[in-house]
């Protein structure tokens, strides 16, 4: 499976006073489907651990397209988009769950790092092995609004 997909309504805590998803919150929604990968592919993550290995967030963009609104049900989309040497990126959508709009899209860097000498590190050959299987074809970049 190279997409997972979660779906949640917008929480109240998440939102401005008028009701409108806080940019912030996109970012933990991001953060709920990479753990959601995680849960699905759970003896990949032991041997990551096994090495020695784990990925910290090193880059996040957000592309901010619509907002999203307290009680809509919204889907969170995300793949593995690029695994090199040492980082691995995830891209997200989120969704408007009725109308499919795309509400944000954005992208997580995650880089190789050891905990026993605090390092960067490359992606152990079997490591990367792992997480190529689900790269996903459809690579599509953020565009700048400049850029349309």
């Amino acid at each position: 499976m190279d997409t997972i997909e979660v779906k949640f309504p917008v929480r109240y805590s998440e939102c401005d006073p008028l009701g409108i998803a806080h940019h912030s919150s996109y970012v933990i929604w991001f953060e709920e489907a990479r753990h959601e990968y995680r849960r699905r592919h759970p003896a990949d993550y032991d041997q990551l651990a096994e090495e020695g290995v784990f990925m910290p967030l090193a880059e996040l963009h957000v592309r901010y397209r619509a907002p999203a609104r307290f009680g809509d049900v919204i889907t969170v989309r995300s793949w593995m988009s690029e695994v090199k040497s040492r980082r691995a990126t995830f891209y997200h959508e989120v969704r408007h769950g009725g109308t499919e709009e795309v509400l944000a899209e954005g992208e997580t860097v995650h880089i190789c790092f050891d905990v026993k000498t605090m390092e960067l590190k490359k992606i152990p050959p079997r490591v990367r092995g792992l997480l190529e299987r689900y790269l996903k074809i459809q690579n599509p970049k953020i565009q700048n609004p400049k850029d349309g």
